[in-house]
């Protein structure tokens, strides 16, 4: 049991550096996305990079959605992999963590801001399964 909460925080971690923010580079270099990836700016309340600190709750995801969806099977694991991470941690940074931060909540209602969340954690989703799958295989 630790061993796959161990697996999944890695592979949640690992994900967000790899797969989430190489999608949000290639977001941003067809200035889709406003912001670069892996911004390495301090931030509170420890001073870590930014991009460390997403990748820290990345894994915190994947030790969330691995037990969620590990017992799937072919297409419904990796389906359900993409869908929940396009689901969740958006939902949660539109209406959780931007109040928090003084931001306009699900990107100011701008379908164009909007869409960047969903995108780069389905790939943050797959990504997360695809490493979590490598160590523990079915």
């Amino acid at each position: 049991m630790i061993k796959r909460v161990v697996i999944a925080f890695a592979a949640g971690f690992v994900s967000t550096l790899v797969f989430h923010q190489c999608v949000l580079a290639l977001l941003h270099a067809f200035s889709i996305a406003p912001k670069p990836a892996w911004p390495m700016q301090a931030v509170p309340p420890f001073g870590i990079p930014a991009v460390i600190s997403l990748a820290f709750w990345g894994g915190i995801w994947g030790v969330v959605m691995m037990p969620m969806i590990e017992g799937r099977r072919g297409a419904s694991f990796w389906t359900a992999a993409i869908l929940f991470g396009a689901i969740f941690p958006t939902l949660v940074a539109w209406f959780i963590v931007s109040p928090i931060k003084h931001q306009p909540i699900a990107g100011g209602w701008k379908p164009r801001a909007m869409m960047i969340g969903p995108i780069v954690n389905a790939a943050w989703g797959f990504g997360t399964a695809l490493i979590y799958r490598v160590f523990i295989p079915r």
